[in-house]
């Protein structure tokens, strides 16, 4: 699935804004990942006959352990006239966008997939695009939501998270060094960490895993993902036999951590399957 992001007929301060952005924030990328977890497993346990996209501004919006379950409620029983539409769009226009909260956490993965569960989610075309930045209008509670049953699953190892994984994709938290992530490519190249002193580390990104096995020249373990850096997705392959003993940082000593992989934290909705009549 592709990351949807504004375009050219969208309003100019979410133009300005997405395009004053290198990649997208840490809150975008968890929204993005959870929905894309979430619309796959609804297909494979046939919750949903055909793959849904399900909104990540939502999430972003609305998630996050601070925020109140939902949007505020629209009077019970009001109809949303036209008045109420048009003093929205003249909110809008005045207000042409939103302040960020400074107090606001960053958003993880499993904050979005709590939200979804807890509010169910609306789709895609229902809501604003992922990095609106337009007020979210006061009749928002009205818009139909699709209810989410089932639980969040989490594993911090790969052993764990291989167990969730041969039932459907899995979130998980990859160490990112550059350049070594920008040298490999769909299909081309195994992602190994980093590969000398000349590695910068740039942090644990979300990823989505959707496969592994013994697929290295020598027969090494590697996993299959995708990756969303600097607004561009791609699968990669990534080596599950690197080991990471510390991490260099500019112009300093490398802080040294306990052994682990270039995966960590897997994540998982499970939803259940619908019953037949």
């Amino acid at each position: 699935m592709a990351f949807h992001g504004p375009n050219s007929e969208c309003h100019i301060n979410c133009l300005r804004v997405m395009n004053a952005q290198e990649d997208y924030d840490a809150s975008q990328r968890a929204a993005m990942l959870a929905v894309d977890l979430i619309s796959s497993a609804r297909v494979i346990f046939k919750v949903d006959k055909k793959y849904t996209e399900y909104s990540a501004q939502y999430l972003v919006d609305n998630a996050g352990p601070k925020k109140e379950s939902g949007q505020g409620e629209w009077e019970r029983g009001r109809a949303v006239t036209l008045e109420d539409l048009a003093e929205y769009l003249k909110d809008i226009e005045i207000n042409q966008e939103v302040e960020r909260d400074p107090e606001r956490p960053v958003l993880t993965v499993k904050d979005c997939l709590e939200c979804a569960f807890r509010d169910g989610l609306p789709k895609a075309e229902l809501w604003g695009h992922l990095g609106c930045v337009s007020k979210v209008p006061p009749f928002a509670s009205l818009i139909p939501r699709v209810p989410m049953k089932g639980k969040v699953l989490e594993a911090e190892k790969w052993e764990g998270g291989r167990e969730l994984l041969g039932k459907q994709p899995v979130g998980a938290k990859m160490h990112v060094f550059s350049p070594e992530i920008d040298l490999v490519d769909d299909g081309e190249g195994v992602y190994d960490g980093p590969a000398g002193p000349g590695s910068t580390y740039v942090g644990l990104r979300d990823v989505m895993v959707t496969g592994y096995g013994k697929k290295g020249k020598n027969g090494e373990k590697l996993a299959e993902l995708r990756i969303c850096y600097k607004k561009e997705s791609k699968f990669i392959k990534v080596s599950l036999a690197r080991v990471l003993t510390s991490l260099p940082r500019d112009g300093e000593e490398p802080q040294v951590i306990e052994p682990t992989g270039l995966l960590v934290d897997f994540i998982a909705p499970r939803f259940t399957k619908k019953r037949r009549a």
